[in-house]
C-alpha cells in the first residue's frame, strides 16, 4: 500500500479519479487474466491487487521516468538513495520478469510474478497516451459532472 500511496497519487493527479479509477480496475483484469493464460494448469486462487499497483508503476514509468524517487538499498545497513525512476521501477520489472520465467526461485511463497509483469505492461501502454509530449485529447464542451468546461480556440 505505501507502493500505491507514493506513486498512485501522481497518476491519479495527471488521470483524475474516475479515468485512475477504472485504470486501476483494467490493470488489475489484464494481471489476471494474463496470469491465468500463461498458468492454465493452476488450482491455486489468485488473490490480491498487486497486479494493479504494478499497472500503477507502468504508468509512473511512462509519465516520469526523470522523476527522482528515494529508495533504501541494502548496503550494509540500508543506504537511503534518490534515484530515477527509470533505474528503480526498471530494476524491479526485470526482477519480476526474471521471476516469472521460472529461472529462480522466489523465497517469497505463492507470489503471482507473471501477474505483475502483465500489470506493469498494461499500465505502461494505457498511459502511453498521456506521456509527456503527445497532444491531450480534446475537451468536450458544455456541462461535465456539474461543471462548466471552457474550449481553448
Amino acid at each position: 500500500m505505501p507502493i500505491l500511496q507514493i506513486f498512485g497519487n501522481n497518476i491519479e493527479a495527471r488521470m483524475g479519479h474516475v479515468r485512475y479509477l477504472l485504470f486501476y480496475v483494467v490493470c488489475g483484469y489484464a494481471a489476471a487474466y494474463g496470469f491465468a493464460l500463461t498458468n492454465s494448469y493452476s488450482t491455486t486462487p489468485l488473490i490480491g491487487a498487486s497486479g494493479a499497483v504494478a499497472g500503477v508503476l507502468g504508468a509512473y514509468l511512462v509519465l516520469y521516468p526523470r522523476a527522482r524517487v528515494w529508495i533504501l538499498v541494502p548496503f550494509l545497513l540500508f543506504l537511503p538513495l534518490r534515484l530515477p525512476a527509470w533505474l528503480v521501477l526498471g530494476s524491479w520489472f526485470v526482477l519480476q520478469a526474471f521471476y516469472s520465467s521460472g529461472e529462480a526461485v522466489a523465497e517469497a511463497g505463492t507470489v503471482a510474478y507473471t501477474a505483475h509483469v502483465v500489470g506493469f505492461v498494461a499500465g505502461m501502454l494505457l498511459a502511453w497516451p498521456l506521456k509527456p509530449g503527445t497532444p491531450p485529447p480534446p475537451e468536450p464542451g458544455g456541462i461535465l459532472f456539474g461543471r462548466q468546461t471552457r474550449r481553448a480556440w
